[in-house]
Formats: C-alpha cells, sequence, structure tokens
C-alpha cells in the first residue's frame, strides 16, 4: 500500500517537474505566454480550441517540445485560418527553433522583438498580409537558416544586417513591395543555397558580391526595376541551376561568363533591354534544360544548337531582332527539344527544314518573321506536335495534305499568309483540333464537308479569305464549337439549320458574304450565344419570335440586309450592349421594351422604316453612348425623360419627322460628342445650354424650322470640328466667338437670314478645311482680308449675299481652295490672279465690275466701259431718228389712206349714177399706156393718180347705194 503511495507522490513530482520546467527564465510558464498570444488572435476554425490551462502544452495544436518534454521548440500553425497581429510576447518563448505562421490573415508588422529568439533556425510568416519594415533585429538571429517572409505588404529596402545571418540556407522575400537596392552584404552569406527576391520594386545594379554565395542553386530576381549589366561574377556561381532575372531592365550583353555555370538547367532573362549576338559559348550548358532569352534586342543569328544543348526542352528566342535562318545542325535524332518559339523576330528565307529533325517538338512557334515559300509536305515528320504557329509570315502555295497526319495537332495557326488553293480534305482527320485559324490568307473553295469530323474544334477563324459556296449542311456535328468566324468571303446559300445545334457556340461572325434566306429559327437552342454578326448579307424576313430565347446576347449586327418586320424579339435579352440593325427594312415602332438591357451602349437603328415616338424609357439606359435613329419616320418631340442619358456620346436623329423645340437639357450631356438632327421639323431656337457640351466634335442642325440668333455660347465648343446650321430661318449676325473653336474644319451657315459683316475673326479658324459656305444670306460689307488665313480651305461659298467692295488679294494664298464662288454680290475690281482656273460661273452676278482671269482683264473692261459711255449718246440719238422716221411713215400712210379712202367715195357715187364705167374704163386704158409709151418717161404724180382712178373704175360696182345730188356734183382730189 505504501509502494501506491510513493508512486502517487512520484507522478506528481514529474509533472511539476515538467510545469517548472516549461517555463520562462522569468518563472512565467510557456503555457501563459501562449494563450496571451491567443488572446490578441481570432480563431474562426477553432485550431486553438484545445490550447487551455490544466492540459499539457505539448499537447496543444501546433505546438512540439522536445522528447524531455523540456522546451517548446516549434510552433506550427500554418494554414489555419488565424487573423490579427503577430504579439511581441511571442519573444519569451526562447527556446523556439522553428516558427511557421505561413498562409494565414496575419496583419499588422513583425516584432522586432523576435530578435531575441537566439536560437531560432525557421522563420516562416510568408502569404498573409503584414505591413511595415523588416526590423533590424533580425540580424541578430545568428543561427537562422530559413527566412521566408515573402508574400506580404512588407515595404522599405532589404536590410544590410541580412548579411550578419552567417548560416541562412534560405531568404525568401518574394511578393512584397520592397525598394531600393539588392545589399552587397548578401554576398557574405557563404551558406545560402536559395535567394528569391521576386516581384518587388527593386532597383539598381546586382552587386558583383553576389559571386560569393558559391553555394548558391537558386537565384530569382525577376519582375522587379533591377538595371545594369548582369554581373560577370554570376559566373562564379558553380552551383547555381536556376537563374530568373526576367522582366527587368538589364542591359548590355549577356555575359559570356554565363556559359561557366556548369549546373545550370534553367536560365531566364525574358523582358530586359540585353542587345548583342546571343553569345555561342552558351552551348557548354550541358545541363541545361530551359532557356528563355526573349523581348530583348538581340540581333545576329541563331547560335544555339540542340546538338550540344542535348538536355534542352524548352527554347524561347521571341521578339527580339534575330536574322538569317536557323543552323543546318541544329537539331539531329534524339533531341529532347519539346518546345521551340522563335516568333516576332526578322527572320527569313524558307520554311527552316532542319526543324524537322526535332522530331520530339510539341510546339513550333515561327509567328511573325518574314519566312515565305511554300509549307514543306514533310511536316508529318513533327508526328508528337500539337501546336503549330506558322501566321504573320509570307507563306505561299497550297496547305500540304500531309497536314493530316499530324494527329497529335491541337492548334494551327497559318493566318496572314498568302496560301492559296483550299483546304485539303485530309484535315478532317485531326480529330483533336481545337483551333484552327486560317484568316487572313487567299483561300478559295468551298470549306470541306470533311472538316466536320474534327469533332473537338472550339475555334475556327477564316476571316478575309475567298471561300465560296454553301456553310457545309453537317455543321452542326461540331458540338464543341464555341467561336466560328467566317466574315468576308464569298460564302452563299442559306444559313444552315444544323448550326443550331451548336449549342456551345458563344461568337457567330458571318458578316460580309453572299448569304441569303432567313435566319433559322434552330438558333434558338444558341442559349449560349453571345455575339452574332450577320451584316452585309442578302438576309430577309421577319425576325424568329425565338431569338426573344437567347439571354445571353451581347453584341449583334444585322446591318445591311433585307430583313423585314418587327424587332421585339431581341427585345427578350437583358443582356444586350450593342444592337446595330442599320439600313434594313424593319418597321413599326421601336420596342420599349429594348430598355431592359440596362447595360446597352451601343443602339443603332438608322435607315429603316421606324415610326411613332422614341421611346421615353430609353431615358433609363444609363450606359448608352450611341444612339443612332436617323433616316426614319419618327415623329413628336424630344421626351424630357430622355434627359437621363448622361453617358451619350453620339446622339444621331437626323432625317425624321421630328418636331417640337431643340431640348434645353442636351446641353447637360458632358460627354456629347456628336449631336445631329438634321432634316427634321424642329422650330424654335438654338438652345444656349449647348454651349455647355465642351465635347462635341460635330453639331449640325441643318434643314429645320429654327429661327433667332445664332447663340454667342456655341464659340465656347473648342473641341467643335463641324458646325451645320444651313437651310434655317436663323437671323442676325455670325457671332464672332466663334473665333474660339479653333478645331473647327468645317462651317456651313448658309440659306439663313444672317445680316451684318462676315466676322473679320473667322480668318484666325486656322484648321478650317472641308468647306466655309456662307451663302444665300443677307451678309454685307467687304469680305475680310483675314480669309486669306484660312490655308487649309478647299472650298468657299459666299455667294448670293449682299457683299461689296474688292476681292482682298490675301484670298490668293488660298493655296487648297478647288470650289469658288462669289457669285451674286456687289463686288467689284480685280481678283487675285490664282484664282484664274475657276470658272466664269464663280463670279457672275457681280454687275460685271469684277476683272482679271477668268473674267475680262481689267485694261479691256475699262475700255469697254468708255464704249459704253459713248454708245449711250449715240443710243439717244439713234432713238430720236428711229422715233422721227418712224413718225414720217405713219404719216405718208395715213395720207395715202385718206386719199385711197376719198376715190373710193367718188367711185361709189358714180356707180351709183351710172350704174358701170365699163366704156369709160376702156378709154382710160388706152390713154394711159398711150401715154406712158409715147412719152417714154415714169409716170408723173398726175398721171398716177388718173391711172388708179381708171383702173379703179374698170371693175363693177360693189356697193349700190344712191347718195345726194349735191355729192354727184363734187370734184375729185387731185
Amino acid at each position: 500500500m505504501r509502494s501506491v503511495h510513493l508512486s502517487y507522490l512520484l507522478l506528481f513530482l514529474i509533472a511539476v517537474g515538467v510545469v517548472l520546467a516549461v517555463s520562462s527564465p522569468d518563472g512565467t510558464s510557456d503555457s501563459y505566454w501562449l494563450l496571451r498570444i491567443k488572446s490578441k488572435l481570432v480563431d474562426p476554425y477553432g485550431v486553438l480550441e484545445n490550447w487551455s490551462e490544466g492540459t499539457s502544452i505539448c499537447t496543444w495544436n501546433g505546438v512540439a517540445c522536445l522528447d524531455d518534454k523540456s522546451h517548446i521548440v516549434r510552433l506550427n500553425l500554418s494554414s489555419s485560418g488565424l487573423e490579427g497581429p503577430i504579439s511581441p510576447e511571442i519573444a519569451h518563448l526562447t527556446s523556439l527553433r522553428v516558427i511557421d505562421l505561413s498562409d494565414n490573415f496575419l496583419n499588422g508588422t513583425i516584432p522586432a522583438a523576435l530578435g531575441e529568439l537566439h536560437d531560432l533556425e525557421e522563420l516562416l510568416l510568408f502569404s498573409n498580409f503584414l505591413t511595415g519594415l523588416i526590423p533590424m533585429e533580425i540580424g541578430r538571429l545568428r543561427k537562422l537558416q530559413v527566412l521566408r517572409i515573402g508574400a506580404n505588404m512588407l515595404t522599405g529596402q532589404v536590410i544590410p544586417q541580412i548579411g550578419n545571418l552567417s548560416e541562412l540556407r534560405v531568404l525568401a522575400l518574394a511578393y512584397c513591395q520592397f525598394s531600393g537596392k539588392i545589399p552587397y552584404e548578401v554576398g557574405k552569406l557563404k551558406h545560402l543555397i536559395s535567394l528569391d527576391l521576386q516581384k518587388n520594386s527593386l532597383s539598381g545594379p546586382i552587386p558583383e558580391a553576389i559571386g560569393g554565395c558559391r553555394n548558391l542553386q537558386n537565384f530569382a530576381a525577376s519582375n522587379n526595376k533591377i538595371g545594369g549589366q548582369i554581373p560577370a561574377s554570376i559566373g562564379q556561381l558553380e552551383s547555381l541551376e536556376i537563374l530568373n532575372l526576367a522582366n527587368n531592365s538589364f542591359s548590355g550583353s549577356i555575359p559570356v561568363e554565363l556559359s561557366h555555370l556548369s549546373s545550370l538547367k534553367y536560365l531566364n532573362l525574358f523582358g530586359n533591354d540585353l542587345e548583342g549576338e546571343i553569345p555561342f559559348e552558351l552551348n557548354q550548358l550541358v545541363q541545361l534544360e530551359t532557356l528563355d532569352l526573349s523581348n530583348n534586342n538581340l540581333s545576329g543569328a541563331v547560335r544555339l544548337l540542340n546538338t550540344q544543348l542535348k538536355n534542352l526542352v524548352t527554347l524561347v528566342l521571341s521578339g527580339n531582332s534575330l536574322t538569317g535562318s536557323i543552323p543546318r545542325n541544329f537539331c539531329l535524332g534524339g533531341s529532347s527539344l519539346s518546345l521551340l518559339i522563335l516568333a516576332d523576330n526578322k527572320l527569313f528565307g524558307n520554311f527552316p527544314l532542319e526543324v524537322l529533325n526535332c522530331t520530339s517538338l510539341r510546339q513550333l512557334d515561327l509567328s511573325s518573321n518574314s519566312f515565305g515559300g511554300t509549307l514543306p509536305r514533310g511536316l508529318d515528320r513533327l508526328e508528337s506536335l500539337t501546336d503549330l504557329l506558322l501566321n504573320n509570315n509570307s507563306f505561299s502555295g497550297t496547305i500540304p495534305p500531309e497536314i493530316g497526319n499530324l494527329t497529335n495537332l491541337e492548334d494551327l495557326y497559318l493566318f496572314h499568309n498568302m496560301v492559296t488553293g483550299g483546304i485539303p480534305v485530309e484535315i478532317g482527320k485531326l480529330q483533336r483540333l481545337h483551333e484552327l485559324y486560317l484568316y487572313e490568307n487567299q483561300l478559295s473553295g468551298g470549306i470541306p464537308r470533311e472538316l466536320m469530323n474534327c469533332s473537338s474544334l472550339v475555334r475556327v477563324d477564316f476571316f478575309g479569305n475567298h471561300f465560296s459556296g454553301p456553310i457545309p449542311d453537317n455543321i452542326g456535328s461540331l458540338k464543341n464549337l464555341v467561336i466560328l468566324q467566317l466574315r468576308q468571303n464569298e460564302l452563299s446559300g442559306s444559313i444552315p439549320s444544323s448550326l443550331g445545334y451548336c449549342r456551345k457556340l458563344q461568337k457567330l461572325a458571318l458578316a460580309d458574304n453572299k448569304l441569303s434566306g432567313s435566319v433559322p429559327s434552330t438558333f434558338r437552342f444558341l442559349s449560349e450565344l453571345d455575339l452574332i454578326t450577320l451584316y452585309n448579307n442578302s438576309l430577309e424576313g421577319p425576325l424568329p419570335e425565338s431569338l426573344s430565347l437567347l439571354k445571353n446576347l451581347s453584341k449583334v449586327n444585322f446591318s445591311h440586309n433585307k430583313f423585314s418586320g418587327s424587332i421585339f424579339p431581341f427585345a427578350g435579352s437583358n443582356s444586350l450592349t450593342a444592337l446595330d440593325l442599320t439600313n434594313n427594312s424593319f418597321s413599326g415602332p421601336i420596342p420599349s421594351e429594348l430598355a431592359s438591357s440596362k447595360i446597352l451602349t451601343r443602339l443603332r437603328l438608322a435607315n429603316n422604316f421606324f415610326t411613332g415616338e422614341i421611346p421615353s424609357e430609353f431615358g433609363q439606359l444609363k450606359d448608352l453612348r450611341f444612339l443612332d435613329l436617323s433616316f426614319n419616320n419618327l415623329t413628336g418631340d424630344l421626351a424630357p425623360s430622355l434627359a437621363g442619358l448622361k453617358n451619350l456620346g453620339h446622339f444621331l436623329l437626323g432625317s425624321n419627322q421630328l418636331s417640337g423645340a431643340i431640348p434645353t437639357w442636351l446641353g447637360g450631356i458632358e460627354g456629347l460628342g456628336e449631336l445631329d438632327l438634321s432634316f427634321n421639323n424642329f422650330t424654335g431656337t438654338v438652345p444656349v445650354e449647348l454651349g455647355n457640351s465642351p465635347k462635341l466634335l460635330k453639331l449640325s442642325l441643318s434643314h429645320n424650322r429654327l429661327s433667332g440668333a445664332i447663340p454667342q455660347e456655341l464659340g465656347n465648343l473648342t473641341s467643335l470640328n463641324v458646325l451645320n446650321l444651313q437651310r434655317n430661318n436663323l437671323s442676325g449676325s455670325i457671332p464672332s466667338t466663334l473665333q474660339k473653336c479653333q478645331k473647327l474644319f468645317e462651317l456651313r451657315l448658309s440659306e439663313n437670314n444672317l445680316t451684318g459683316p462676315i466676322p473679320y475673326e473667322l480668318g484666325s479658324l486656322s484648321e478650317l478645311q472641308v468647306i466655309l459656305d456662307l451663302s444665300k444670306n443677307h451678309l454685307s460689307g467687304e469680305i475680310p482680308s483675314s480669309i486669306g488665313n484660312l490655308v487649309k480651305l478647299e472650298r468657299l461659298n459666299l455667294s448670293f449675299n449682299q457683299l461689296q467692295g474688292k476681292v482682298p488679294q490675301s484670298l490668293g494664298r488660298l493655296s487648297s481652295l478647288h470650289r469658288l464662288n462669289l457669285s451674286y454680290n456687289h463686288l467689284q475690281g480685280q481678283i487675285p490672279s490664282t484664282f484664274s482656273g475657276f470658272p466664269l460661273s464663280s463670279f457672275i452676278g457681280n454687275n460685271h465690275n469684277l476683272c482679271g482671269p477668268p473674267l475680262l482683264s481689267c485694261s479691256e473692261l475699262k475700255g469697254h466701259e468708255r464704249i459704253w459711255q459713248l454708245s449711250k449718246a449715240s443710243a439717244v440719238g439713234i432713238t430720236v431718228a428711229i422715233v422721227f422716221t418712224a413718225t414720217v411713215i405713219c404719216m405718208v400712210l395715213l395720207y395715202i389712206m385718206l386719199r385711197i379712202w376719198c376715190n373710193w367715195r367718188k367711185v361709189t357715187i358714180s356707180c351709183s349714177e351710172t350704174g358701170g364705167f365699163e366704156g369709160k374704163s376702156r378709154e382710160g386704158e388706152n390713154w394711159v399706156y398711150g401715154e406712158e409709151i409715147k412719152s417714154g418717161q415714169y409716170w408723173k404724180t398726175t398721171s398716177l393718180v388718173t391711172s388708179k382712178e381708171k383702173q379703179t373704175s374698170k371693175g363693177t360696182c360693189m356697193f349700190h347705194h344712191s347718195v345726194s345730188s349735191s355729192d354727184s356734183t363734187e370734184k375729185p382730189l387731185v
């Protein structure tokens, strides 16, 4: 019994001993300090739940003691979801050798008190949210072998005290915000194996002292701002296996000394400013597996040989200025080269056949060079090839049918070459093909039905070729198709209904072809469709109602077709960002339901037959930037609710039947760049508020019924390029404030009722180029000489005004002018000699007061003026002579008519007395002719009268009436 009591006593004493042993030097137990540390942390997952008094500390989660349980030597709470600061009280756990608090949500700074843990060998605080500087006290941890504090928000410099950590093997400071230089004290770390400084803002050069880290195996300093030359001392790191200096600002040449790194397996110098040739000595790196020298300024030939770099798997030289081709002995049998990327250089020549010896190649990228010639038929020797990128070269000829033997091929990029002919039917054997990019070539013929056997196809792009014929009706077998781009070809026929069974399709582009028919109703199955473009075809008919089921539609362009009917099917998508139905035959009202697509940014419905008013609901489209409803039959006013279009940049309503006043709220759209309300029935004045649109580039209000003056405030539109107010009823003068529109290159104010002079200030619009048209107004005064400053002006029209004075000779400086009209004014004097090439019609209607080619010369014009002055007196004399002559002739005719009347009266009286003149007439006839013959002279006046009287008496009496006796005795007038 006594022995039992002794046993219990012994156990009690041991327990007390352990508790006393696991205590800090000041007598407080480690459990006390751990509980204090716990009290400052948030433990959402209950990792620290068993940290409680009354239990052995060595059983607590994350705590490890020595075998004799005399000391706490390890604290590992990594990936525990802990939040809060690291308590400085952790320094009381003086026996700690390992602290791992990585991958939590700890914040605050790194406690300087950690420098008191003199036995600490590993400190892992990476992947938290720690801030502040690296405490200098870290330099006291002389036994520290691993320091990993990266992936935090630490700032400041890498402290030079790091050099005091003589036992350090791993230094990981990556993914922070450190700045400044790499301290040269790093070179003192003789046992350092891994140095990771990636993804900071370090600058300056790499210190030459880095060569002192003779055991260094991993040196990563990529994604910083380190500059200068790569130090040659790196060549002394004979144990180095990984050297990553990518994405920095290194300059100069690649040091030849790197060839001494006989253990090097990974060398990445991507994204620097290195220049010169690739050192041939790099071929000595026989252990090298990955070499990336891309995105530098390297030049010269490719001098690397896979025949020597036998372990090389990845070679990336893209984005340089390398020239020539690939060396003949580049690759021999048994090569391990899997990835060869030579893109974006200046390599030239035919397809490098040397590459075909690299039979283990999986990825070959020769894109964006100057290779030409035909593609070799031996491409199928690269039987392991998965990616073949030959785009952006000058390859010609046809696609070799042997390409169908590359059964592992997944990606084929041949775009932007000059390949001709058709697609070989053998391509249908590529069952693993995912991406086929053939765009921007000169391929022709039909799309082979065999292509539809490539059931793994995800993306197909044939844009910009000459493919013709129909789209294969078995295209629906491409069940994995996500992108189909056939735009800008010569495809004809209808859209196959089987296309609707490509249910994964997200982007469909069939625009710029010769397709006809209607949209298949099977498109209702394309539930994932995001983009569809069918513009520039001959598609027709109404839209299928089932299109309203496509809820994911974002971008739609059916413009320039023959579609008709309603556009209501497009109102079913709430995801629309762009809808373009320009130039069709759609009719009816514009559905207000389109406003349900709150993210709509672009809506173009121009050149259709829409009627009714603009839906007031459109004011809810807060993101709308482009609205084009021009060339329709829309009526009504602009609803006040449209003032909600605060982000509108282009507002085009021209050529409709809209009416009412132009709303003032248009001036409140700060981003408005284009406003076209032309060819409508708007009335009232031009709102002064339009002057509040600082980004307005084009303002067209022409062909309306606007009245009043042009607002002075339009001069505030300092970004304006086009101002068109022609054919309205505007009055008043042209505001001189327009001179502030210094970017104006088109100004049209014609066909209004503007008065006053042309402002001299218009001559300061030095960018005015397209036209200055002030014609058909009532402008007066002289043409300002400042117009001659508009040296870029191509068309000037001042016709049909009341301008006067001389044409300024300064207008002769308008060397770009190719159309001029000064007609129908009151101009005078000599026109500039440079105007001689313009037609006469440019100057007519100025009262013949202008002179100089192409008109009369000024000297000829003066001569004509003198002649004109003389001819005025002559004309008066001629006029008087003509009037006098006419008067005399009239008097003579009147006299003759009076005599004839008297003789007629006498004959009438004789007829009434004797009944005839037959006997007397015969006697008179003999007398007249006898007298005339006898005398041989012309008739005298008396004989003429006598003869007329006798001739008159020959005929029988035509009138029989009685006369008075007094008349019968009257003698004839002589």
